[in-house]
Order: structure tokens, then C-alpha cells, then sequence
């Protein structure tokens, strides 16, 4: 079994920063592509961005630039460092990883984390 336990987020004034954190816990497994999506009120779930094992990242087109994914594979941990963020940031944030096991690779996802980006 996998557990995904996210922290980090919270309310921050705009052109502020957050640095989210996603743990991932369990044995048995690899973690092959750790993530960050998105979820505004009224809209659909969207890629934040995403960082493979190997340390190959992606991100979304409008967090380019602000966003910052990274991971530490020896604590099979993946972070996402937020700066000047906007209103539009808004969201409740997910973790989701990629996990193989010997019966094939299997996604899961963390529980969200709320970020408020206010003044």
C-alpha cells in the first residue's frame, strides 16, 4: 500500500511563496513519475507540473518560470517551491505519483493540500 501525505500549503498575499511537500510511504515499490496537479472551484483538474526518476521535469505553461519541482528520491519525497503567485493560483494542490510494483505500475494520489493566494 502507498500513502501520500502533502504539506505546505496555506494563505499567502499575491507575489508570495509556498514550497508544498508530498511524502510518499509504503514498500514493495518504485516511485517512477511524482507530480503536482491543480483543482480550482468549478474547474477541471489540471498538471502542475511533473519530474521523472530520472530528474526530467515538466511543467504546465503558465507556471513556467514561477514553479519550481523537485524530489528527493532517498525520502521519496517531491516538492513543488511556489513564487510569485497570484490570485489565480488558487487551488487545492495534488500530489500524485506513479508507483511500480512486480503486478505493473499503479497512480496515486495524495489528499490536497489548499493554497490561498489573497490580499
Amino acid at each position: 500500500q502507498v500513502q501520500l501525505v502533502e504539506s505546505g500549503g496555506g494563505l499567502v498575499q499575491p507575489g508570495g511563496s509556498l514550497r508544498l511537500s508530498c511524502a510518499a510511504s509504503g514498500s514493495g515499490f518504485s516511485i517512477n513519475t511524482m507530480g503536482w496537479y491543480r483543482q480550482a472551484p468549478g474547474k477541471q483538474r489540471e498538471l502542475v507540473a511533473a519530474i521523472t526518476s530520472g530528474g526530467t521535469t515538466n511543467y504546465a505553461n503558465s507556471m513556467k518560470g514561477r514553479f519550481t519541482i523537485s524530489r528527493d528520491n532517498a525520502k521519496n519525497t517531491v516538492y513543488l517551491q511556489m513564487n510569485s503567485l497570484k490570485p489565480e493560483d488558487t487551488a487545492v494542490y495534488y500530489c500524485r505519483i506513479r508507483a511500480g510494483w512486480s503486478t505493473g505500475e499503479y497512480i496515486y494520489w495524495g489528499q490536497g493540500t489548499q493554497v490561498t493566494v489573497s490580499s
